[in-house]
């Protein structure tokens, strides 16, 4: 049998060997592969450093959710309607949160308006993605600076020194319900649309259950509530109008006209001079009250004169201010920008002098204001006071009325005869003999009435006239000798005009008489009536629109809010624009509220609840 074998490999010809054996030579000689070492140490950092990436994104996700836990159990344990144990509260919330391990501590501090709540919690996180906590000093201390480690050190370096396997990670916090000094300002809207729908209803008890509830909720002597009752005017007490500078008269009500200037900021002060709102109506009527002594009075009158319309400063009589608020009445014209910037000012630390004037500072304590709010209203900034504006309106802002500049001070042409109820203008120096008495350059008037030129006005003056009187011979005698019947005679005597005519100032013209009656009954058989239109009713009149008072609106509340102070605002079944408005006077859209019917009573609540701040301090 022929027995196999292997195929032999052919012979090696001495040219490939010999390169082959050069190959493996120059790359035993060969340094570049160095670098895979060092490459191989560099992609294992990366891994390590992105893993601890990881892990580290992931125990702080771990500390978030802890933490939020946290501070809401804590929240939830120091608000002061809480009827439960403020620890049981939050163990509760760790409880349902699936957390209850990590719950370390609660501590708990209260007083009859403060509760305080402190917790601690802990909790093992797992490294995942990477080994952390190593001390990389001691891996090749000797290493000196610029050497590459190779690759079998880059591939030992994970398994040198031991691994941590979890981090530990802790959550803190205090919450604070504290009820201190709180100054309130609630701005409420009595203008005539408030008398549709039951609103004005609606609006009063929600306004006093608020009240009884800040009341309830806060320590005696700690908060003051100024109403502001707006329309197209606010209207203040007396002693507020006497402890400011003003120029014209009214005397009837206290209302301030604003300038421009004067919404851009807060402040009322007593150191400023402001114009006062004359009593006058801007209607179109003609009449005259002035013999019956009563002022006019009619839906047209934009600073109303009755109690119920006069703001109430810095109170803390609650049964007071819900008597007040029970006295409001619907009627009016809507003004916010009016309503909010005395709002703002009686918690801007300029009032503070008039607060002070208002005050009696003796053991009686009979003051306007009570003697515990002095110092009020407190400086912007100082921590002593929380400042708080409530806003309420159900319309937008319309036209507020006022008369023009030329019609305003001083005393005007108009003199009246009040016990001859006749009135006579004063026309100045009579250069063409008007009366036809051969006199020039004297004072001229005229007497609507009658028609008349005169050198004077009516009751300032006297005439002459022939009376008929008995002379002193006698024409008949009695049996007596007593005379019985004298001669009569006709005799020229001067006789003094009756009643006494006085000047009458702009203020108290439009007081009692509308200027279109003025037009027409004073100056019109004089001017004619048309003319006397163009010059007395048409020019006396003039207002603010809608739209520069929405952009007066937004520069006191933003002026508030730069200053701390916190705006809630409620629209009452209001319409769109007034909705746009009352919205970005608020303070946030958080504190905004569009309400319809009893739902205000719920706005109400809501904005008590939020003074009652809960703040996280840690």
């Amino acid at each position: 049998m022929k027995q196999f074998q292997a195929p032999k490999r052919p012979p090696v010809t001495p040219l490939p060997k010999a390169l082959w054996r050069l190959g493996t030579h120059r790359f035993r000689k060969e340094e570049d592969g160095v670098m895979v070492g060092f490459s191989v140490f560099l992609i294992i950092m990366m891994i390590m450093i992105g893993g601890i990436g990881a892990d580290i994104m992931l125990a702080e996700m771990r500390r978030t959710q802890l933490q939020h836990t946290l501070d809401r159990a804590i929240l939830a344990a120091a608000d002061l309607d809480q009827t439960r144990a403020a620890d049981v509260v939050v163990a509760d919330y760790f409880d349902k949160a699936g957390v209850a391990h990590t719950l370390n501590e609660v501590t708990v501090s209260q007083s009859l308006n403060h509760r305080s709540v402190s917790a601690t919690a802990q909790i093992e996180s797992n490294l995942v993605y990477s080994t952390v906590g190593r001390d990389f000093d001691t891996l090749r201390p000797e290493q000196p600076a610029g050497d590459v480690y190779t690759s079998a050190e880059a591939q030992g370096l994970a398994t040198k020194l031991p691994a941590r396997t979890s981090l530990t990670i802790g959550a803190s916090g205090t919450a604070e319900e504290r009820i201190g000094n709180i100054e309130i300002s609630m701005v409420l809207d009595v203008s005539g649309s408030m008398g549709n729908n039951s609103r004005l209803s609606n609006l009063k008890i929600a306004a006093k259950e608020f009240v009884q509830t800040m009341d309830d909720n806060t320590e005696d002597a700690t908060m003051s509530i100024s109403i502001v009752p707006y329309s197209a005017q606010v209207s203040a007490p007396d002693e507020v109008m006497a402890a400011l500078q003003t120029q014209g008269e009214n005397p009837v009500a206290n209302c301030l006209n604003f300038s421009a200037a004067d919404y851009n900021t807060n402040s009322i002060s007593p150191t400023d001079t402001y114009d006062r709102t004359l009593h006058f109506t801007w209607s179109s009527s003609e009449y005259d009250n002035r013999s019956s002594n009563s002022v006019v009075n009619d839906s047209y009158i934009d600073c109303r004169q009755e109690s119920s319309r006069e703001l109430a400063l810095m109170q803390n009589d609650t049964q007071a201010l819900k008597n007040y608020i029970d006295s409001f009445f619907a009627k009016g014209n809507t003004s916010i920008d009016t309503g909010m910037k005395w709002g703002t000012a009686l918690l801007d630390p300029a009032f503070q002098p008039v607060v002070s004037s208002m005050i009696d500072s003796t053991d009686g304590d009979t003051g306007t204001i009570s003697n515990v709010f002095e110092g009020r209203p407190y400086d912007y900034g100082s921590n002593e006071s929380l400042k708080i504006v409530v806003l309420m309106s159900d319309g937008q802002n319309t036209r507020q009325h006022f008369v023009t500049e030329n019609y305003r001070y001083d005393d005007s042409n108009v003199w009246y005869n009040a016990q001859e109820d006749f009135y006579s203008i004063y026309l100045g120096e009579d250069e063409w003999d008007d009366d036809n008495d051969g006199i020039y350059n004297e004072p001229i008037y005229f007497w609507p009435s009658q028609y008349k030129y005169k050198d004077h006005a009516y009751g300032e003056g006297s005439y002459e006239t022939t009376e008929t009187v008995n002379s002193d011979v006698c024409r008949s005698y009695r049996r007596n000798g007593s005379c019985k019947r004298y001669y009569k005679i006709k005799k020229t005597v001067t006789v003094n005009e009756p009643g006494e005519a006085k000047v009458l100032s702009y203020a108290d013209l439009w007081a009692y008489t509308t200027p279109k009656y003025v037009a027409d009954n004073i100056y019109g058989p004089l001017m004619g009536e048309s003319a006397a239109r163009n010059e007395w009713y048409y020019p006396v009149i003039d207002d603010v629109g809608y739209g520069t008072k929405d952009a007066r609106t937004r520069s006191v509340c933003e002026a508030a809010k730069e200053q701390g102070v916190i705006v809630f605002a409620i629209g009452f079944e209001a319409p769109d624009a007034a909705r746009v408005v009352l919205k970005d006077c608020a303070s946030s859209d958080s504190h905004y509220f569009d309400v319809q019917g009893l739902e205000i009573r719920d706005a109400f609540a809501a904005i008590a609840t939020s003074i009652r701040q809960l703040r996280l301090i840690q």
